[in-house]
Formats: structure tokens, C-alpha cells, sequence
């Protein structure tokens, strides 16, 4: 029930060249506070050397500068492990870095033998081969389609086309019977008589006399 509830533990992604690198620059840091506290005492030990010689104490003074020497040397002993830690340091991290490349030519390695294996020559020369017997078969095929007919036969051929698109176009454009375009045709308008009817003649003779009969009642 506890391993249920209790915190999986995660793997850390520190390795032993970062813990390496780490305590490296530890250490350079531990150096350079180190000399910065030499060269203040350097310099106490010579103020202090100047005021004991000004007070007539020339054997403290020595011993104060022979002090002083020590350090000195300490001084350049500190520096030179600080350039060796410095160079390890760089070293070091540089050697991570080959490491990651060398890891990485490796997975690019295992995948492109991988995809070889998939795609290996014989397999791809197994294809071209294949595809090559079908293409030469399928134009096989063609040329004895294409060669088995006479030339009786394509003109035979040729001729059938010619009948069936003759059909086609009598289908698309219908012929119209004879009985419905006589019907079709537009009727004769009947003559119209030159001589006027007797009531219209009639008409015109009244209307002509009382007119002139008008003309003479206004002319009395």
C-alpha cells in the first residue's frame, strides 16, 4: 500500500563527469579566495615590515618579510594549481562533449543500419528486376493487340465507326413527316373583291345628292 502512495524515485541526469566538473570549479573558487586572502596579508606584512623599522626593530622586521616571502611562494604555487585546474576543468567538460557527439554518431549509426537493413541492395535490385519483367510484359501484351488484326479487319473497323456515328447524327437531328409540313404551310389569304358591294355603291350615291342639295338651299 506504500509503494502505491510513496514518491517513485526519478533518475537523475547528473553524471559522474558533471559531479567531476563541479567539484573542479569547487576547488578553483576555494584557490582564488585562497590568493586574494594572501595578497591582503602581503601587503599588512609590508606596512607592518616599513613601521617596525621605523621603531628600530630591524629583526622583527626581518622575520616579518621572511613571512612575507613564504607567502610569496605560496602565491605561485597557488597559481599554478589554479592553471592546472583551469586546463583539467576545460578538459574535462570538452570530454563531455566528444562523449555526447560520440552518442549521437552512435544512434545516427545503429539508425541508418536500420534503414540499410530494410532497404538492403539485393532487395531494391529484386524490385528494379520485377518492375522491369512487368513492364516488358505489359508492351508484350500491346504489340500482339496491337498486331493481331488484317488490314481487311481495320477496314472493317473503320467502317463500322463510320456507321454508328452516321446514327448518331440521324438520332440527334429527327426528321419531320411530310403530312405534318404540308400541314405546316401557311394558308392563302382569299382575293379581295374590286368591285364594292350594291349597299355600299347605294350609300355613297345618297350621300352624294344630299350634299348638293345642301350646297344649293345655301347658295338661294
Amino acid at each position: 500500500m506504500g509503494a502505491l502512495f510513496g514518491k517513485q524515485k526519478v533518475k537523475s541526469r547528473v553524471t559522474e563527469q558533471d559531479r567531476a566538473i563541479l567539484q573542479l570549479k569547487q576547488q578553483r573558487d576555494k584557490l582564488k579566495v585562497y590568493q586574494k586572502r594572501i595578497q591582503g596579508t602581503l601587503e599588512k606584512d609590508t606596512d607592518m615590515a616599513r613601521k617596525l623599522l621605523r621603531d628600530g626593530k630591524k629583526d622583527r622586521a626581518r622575520l616579518i618579510l621572511r613571512k612575507k616571502k613564504y607567502q610569496e611562494q605560496l602565491l605561485l604555487s597557488a597559481d599554478k594549481q589554479l592553471e592546472n585546474l583551469e586546463k583539467l576543468t576545460q578538459d574535462l567538460e570538452f570530454a563531455v562533449i566528444e562523449a555526447q557527439v560520440v552518442d549521437g554518431l552512435k544512434i545516427g549509426n545503429d539508425a541508418l543500419k536500420k534503414a540499410n537493413a530494410v532497404f538492403s541492395i539485393d532487395e531494391i535490385e529484386r524490385i528494379m528486376d520485377e518492375t522491369r519483367e512487368g513492364v516488358e510484359k505489359q508492351r508484350e501484351i500491346d504489340e500482339l493487340i496491337s498486331g493481331s488484326l488484317t488490314d481487311q479487319d481495320e477496314e472493317d473497323v473503320m467502317a463500322e465507326l463510320d456507321d454508328i456515328i452516321k446514327e448518331q447524327t440521324k438520332i440527334s437531328t429527327p426528321t419531320v413527316p411530310e403530312a405534318e409540313a404540308e400541314d405546316d404551310k401557311i394558308e392563302e389569304l382569299p382575293d379581295v373583291p374590286s368591285e364594292e358591294p350594291e349597299d355600299i355603291a347605294e350609300r355613297k350615291k345618297q350621300k352624294t345628292s344630299s350634299s348638293r342639295e345642301k350646297v344649293a338651299v345655301e347658295a338661294s
